[in-house]
């Protein structure tokens, strides 16, 4: 194979397999192609295949296997026009395996956010810290298929568009020049096609996801830094003279790199794309969706209600819900919301007990450290004009000044969904699960807050928030400590405004916190009899000559239906403040 000019193999498949969204009976397996074609996924004796559509001069296909075994486990081989072109024949790994649901194995779900795209060299590892997914896909190669995680929930900022990597400003600067606006930063689709590139090119994680099935949802890196945070911030953005091919761009690859592998057979036969693709005749020649996928990306930017990027995963008997908390908001500064109503009336139909577990996924934390929490309670309040117009100015400069932003600064949609899983917890909305817990990521700390065991009565749920962030983008360490003494001194006096004004409506229930810590982290959440094992691994260099890291334990929680939760082991970053914090 030769190598492009930026240290990529060209080769038949550019990217992938990915192995996406899996069920009891289906795999479906996603392939960027260097031409068109017909891909084949074959297993043994059982073949499955699907023509390429294509964006721009970019080729792409999504096979569903279907017909499967629960528990199957089997190697697997991609065929491009009948030409086998996966594995490599020059690879040392191991053949990448199709993999389905089995609802007797216990539940391992691993999930993370905040990944940048560098190389794992000692420079890389210096300035962004090692990659904690490579780390993890180089232990999951010594370890049996029993002890992998069943699925990965990558929970935004998969890819950076506002902060680009050398590699990534070479291509631009090759192709349109780093004067042009946006400089530095992503245009269009066809850069962000290289980014998705080398997001996920390295041989070990593209083994990982080519045997461990992902589902993924955005944050605002994979657009931009505060995307939507209001009205003023989505204006301002549409009259630059750049920002429509980039927002186009960001939502239209977001659709063909993440989010059609997110949809189980059922979904994608609802999904209009979708529909496209699959009716097209092929002997018309390829399925062209370019003016498709663009459309739709262009129409989202002015009305989230025409597509829904939420979905839900079962995992039965658990359930995951991965939940869009940055497209489908409500912007109307009279009436903000994280969610629209159209969004929201749709989550209220997934939040529902009759499941052993319950799992939340959203990019921005739900309950955030206390102290935060009720700064951008109070931050909303004072924006929205509750101390006057002067102060709502400033109010609004100071959001978007620091990222307030999170459900904390949306108290409607906070309330609204936080009184949903007390019913669910409590069992109005069914059977109560035995947990439910929001999974998130973009604070770039780890920490889990949990309510208090015996606050929703007995036979409650435990209702639970585990974040993991970053995958690989650490903050500065002056950061880390600036942000743990703020969290901590912010939390009394926060809370001591909040309890004495009327702007703000303070949750019937304060949680605790475990944490926080800032390792680079891949989290993994292990459903247990008594509950849930929670566990944060980073990796770590012993050999400065190959860089080759291992996984190290940063920090182990159990999670108890009865009982005081606890760390059992923790060896993360000494400034991060490892003890409880704040209630």
């Amino acid at each position: 194979m030769s190598t492009s000019a930026h240290g990529l193999r060209d080769e038949p498949i550019v990217l992938g397999p990915l192995l996406r969204m899996v069920t009891t009976s289906t795999a479906s397996v996603w392939v960027q192609t260097a031409r068109g074609g017909v891909v084949t996924v074959r297993a043994g004796e059982r073949r499955w295949s699907a023509p390429t559509f294509r964006v721009l001069e970019f080729h792409y296909a999504l096979v569903v296997c279907d017909g499967l075994e629960p528990g199957t486990s089997v190697e697997y081989e991609v065929l491009l026009d009948d030409e086998r072109v996966w594995p490599q024949p020059d690879s040392d790994l191991p053949p990448p395996r199709l993999s389905t649901l089995d609802p007797d194995r216990p539940l391992r779900l691993a999930f993370g956010s905040c990944r940048t795209s560098v190389p794992h060299d000692a420079a890389g590892n210096a300035s962004n810290g090692v990659d904690a997914l490579r780390a993890y896909a180089l232990d999951a190669l010594t370890k049996d298929r029993d002890e992998w995680p069943t699925m990965i929930a990558f929970l935004g900022d998969q890819v950076y568009a506002d902060e680009t990597s050398d590699a990534m400003r070479e291509f631009i600067d090759q192709r349109r020049g780093l004067d042009e606006p946006p400089g530095e930063e992503l245009k269009d689709y066809t850069e962000y096609a290289h980014l998705y590139r080398l997001a996920w090119s390295d041989p070990v994680n593209r083994w990982l996801l080519a045997s461990v099935p992902s589902v993924m949802i955005f944050d605002d890196h994979d657009v931009r830094d505060d995307w939507n945070t209001s009205r003023d911030w989505h204006r301002e953005m549409n009259e630059l003279p750049w920002w429509h091919d980039r927002i186009v761009g960001a939502l239209s690859s977001y659709w063909v790199y993440q989010h059609c592998g997110n949809l189980s057979p059922d979904d994608l036969a609802a999904d209009q794309i979708w529909q496209l693709i699959a009716g097209h005749d092929p002997a018309a020649g390829e399925c062209d969706v370019t003016e498709v996928v663009m459309s739709l990306a262009e129409r989202v930017d002015k009305d989230p209600t025409v597509y829904r990027w939420s979905y839900t995963v079962d995992l039965a008997p658990n359930r995951l819900v991965m939940i869009d908390s940055r497209a489908a908001r409500d912007l109307d500064p009279d009436n903000r919301r994280m969610l629209d109503a159209d969004e929201m009336r749709w989550l209220q139909t997934q939040l529902t007990g009759d499941v052993e577990n319950l799992f939340l996924g959203t990019s921005l934390p739900f309950l955030l450290l206390p102290g935060i929490h009720d700064l951008e309670a109070l931050n909303e309040a004072m924006s929205q004009g509750a101390w006057g117009r002067a102060a709502a100015w400033l109010g609004e400069r100071v959001r978007r000044a620091v990222d307030l932003e999170h459900w904390a600064a949306f108290q409607d949609s906070f309330h609204e969904v936080y009184d949903a899983v007390v019913e669910v917890a409590t069992g109005r909305r069914g059977t109560p699960p035995r947990t439910i817990t929001f999974l998130s990521g973009d604070v770039h700390n780890s920490f889990v807050a949990s309510l208090p065991e015996d606050a929703l009565g007995s036979g409650a749920s435990r209702v639970l928030q585990a974040v993991c962030s970053p995958i690989r983008n650490p903050l500065p360490r002056f950061i880390r400590a600036g942000h743990t003494l703020a969290a901590r001194r912010l939390a009394a006096p926060m809370h001591f405004i909040v309890k004495r004004t009327k702007k703000v409506t303070e949750p019937e229930h304060r949680w605790k916190i475990l944490g926080p810590w800032f390792d680079n982290n891949l989290a993994t959440v292990i459903v247990q009899p008594d509950g849930l094992e929670l566990r944060w691994e980073s990796g770590v260099i012993d050999d400065e000559q190959t860089q080759t890291p291992r996984l190290e334990l940063v920090s182990r929680v159990m999670v108890t239906t009865e009982g005081d939760d606890e760390i059992s082991e923790n060896v993360g970053s000494p400034e991060a403040g490892l003890e409880s914090s704040g209630r």
